[in-house]
């Protein structure tokens, strides 16, 4: 089982005590340099048992109470890009951009909205350019990618001394994330556990690791079902493009410790095409295992809009994440739809089972799944050669969240995955959440009274994502 690392402080102090570090670095090292492997298991069993007392409680006082945790996973914004100003948080109305040959300057960042008309590219060469050896200078170095959207370039695009990617999505667009995030928990230091784009991020999400692959595969669907010929590049110790590897891998997931604990986990995803066949936009697509196994047809639900109404008619299983349609994803580039409506989607969703009867037994994380390319005037550590990512919004929604609490401590896409684990003492599966710091009390207050829940949707929304018909549209192509 993974009961927890210490919370890392603000001052970016990873992990309590020179043993407890020594401890942490034996188990990674043991994977080998440059490796997201998982953790040998005597190792992991051994440091969980050590950390079983760094989580100040948290296990045991939610032991019973959580029953259902939901990842409702968004498309591609920075924390800065949709909270500037938000009251308690980090975040800045300025940024910093280079002209490539070591000069910078200050520029301001204004205001473009979620259907604004061009991308902005995110993949290994993006963040390295973006990263500048850790200063965080050279957003402006990313590639501009007009609308619609389109596979990147591989290299840069962008006209030095630009400032597309200095940008927030206007309140008006953010009002319901801000109103869900100013009555529970929001996260200002959650970060990529890799340093790329969706594909992996989503591998990220489900197995904590993506076998070293980066960026996203050279044909769609992306998985086990591709055309023959499919391929990804992988990422090398450095950070450079390595050797390119298929797409259908056969390491573990969480769902792999939760069917053989016996706890059930679905994964919601829109369709690609009317007819379904394997067309389904899910991580899960490249786990052979589950892609050429019966859990595709059980536990890979779609439409995605199916989760509202198997909420309503009493089922929710332990595990549960949502992804969106295209038309309710928050993946800029999208102006050829006039897509604004994932604010409104979110906030259905967390309605429905905010009204259900598994409330009080619930913890729902609402995640965004990379950086997108937009500024954010945090630099991400370097922990590994694959992370961490960029800072990407997190909200904790739960009648246990901490109310009108912005939470300070440094946490990854890991840390969802520790969530699981410690709640019912599973094992952990790769580097990212062997390291992240468990939600702890800065996130939720167990021994306080279930808060009870008030709707973020109006009706008319509720009603329209109920009936939505897909639009068979990829949420993310890159």
């Amino acid at each position: 089982m993974s009961l927890g690392l210490r919370e890392r402080a603000r001052s970016k102090t990873f992990f309590g005590g020179a043993a407890l570090l020594a401890v942490v670095a034996s188990l990674v090292a043991c994977g080998g340099a440059g490796s997201s492997s998982s953790p040998v298991p005597g190792q992991a069993q051994s440091l969980s048992r050590a950390l079983v007392q760094s989580d100040g409680g948290q296990v045991r006082a939610r032991a019973g109470k959580i029953q259902h945790i939901v990842i409702i996973i968004q498309e591609n914004r920075s924390f800065n890009n949709l909270f500037m100003g938000f009251p308690g948080a980090m975040t800045s109305n300025t940024g910093v951009q280079c002209d490539g040959h070591g000069n910078t300057q200050h520029v301001n960042v204004t205001a473009v909205p979620f259907e604004a008309g061009f991308d902005v590219g995110h993949g290994l060469v993006d963040f390295n350019a973006a990263y500048d050896g850790g200063k965080s200078d050279c957003f402006n170095l990313e590639r501009y990618i007009p609308s619609p959207v389109v596979t990147p370039s591989p290299g840069p695009t962008a006209t030095p001394l630009a400032s597309f990617m200095y940008a927030f999505v206007p309140r008006k667009e953010t009002r319901q994330y801000w109103a869900m995030a100013k009555k529970y928990t929001l996260g200002d230091e959650m970060f990529q556990s890799n340093i790329d784009a969706s594909f992996t991020a989503h591998q990220y999400l489900i197995a904590g690791q993506a076998q070293n692959s980066v960026d996203i595969p050279n044909m769609q669907p992306w998985g086990c079902d591709a055309p023959t010929g499919q391929m990804i590049n992988t990422i090398t110790p450095n950070r450079q493009l390595g050797p390119k590897q298929g797409v259908c891998f056969t390491y573990p997931t969480i769902a792999t410790e939760l069917d053989a604990a016996h706890l059930t986990w679905r994964y919601y995803a829109p369709a690609t095409s009317p007819l379904q066949l394997g067309g389904i936009w899910s991580a899960f697509d490249a786990i052979s295992q589950v892609r050429n196994g019966p859990e595709w047809a059980t536990n890979v639900i779609s439409p995605e809009t199916n989760i509202i109404h198997d909420v309503q008619s009493g089922t929710l299983e332990n595990v549960t994440w949502v992804v969106p349609d295209l038309l309710n994803s928050d993946h800029s580039g999208n102006a050829y739809q006039g897509s604004n409506g994932g604010p409104a989607w979110v906030t259905s969703v967390v309605d429905a089972i905010g009204k259900s009867q598994f409330w009080n037994s619930t913890a729902i994380f609402v995640v965004w799944d990379d950086w997108g390319g937009w500024y954010d005037p945090q630099s991400p550590q370097y922990v590994d050669f694959d992370g961490l990512g960029y800072r990407v919004p997190l909200i904790a929604i739960s009648p246990y969240a901490r109310l009108n609490h912005v939470a300070h401590t440094h946490y990854e896409f890991g840390s969802i995955l520790k969530y699981i684990e410690s709640t019912w003492r599973l094992a952990p599966l790769a580097a990212s959440d062997t390291r992240a710091a468990p939600f702890g009390k800065d996130v939720f207050n167990y021994k306080q009274a279930p808060t009870p829940f008030t709707p973020f949707a109006s009706p008319d929304e509720f009603e329209r994502f109920s009936h939505m018909r897909p639009s068979y549209k990829v949420p993310d192509a890159d």
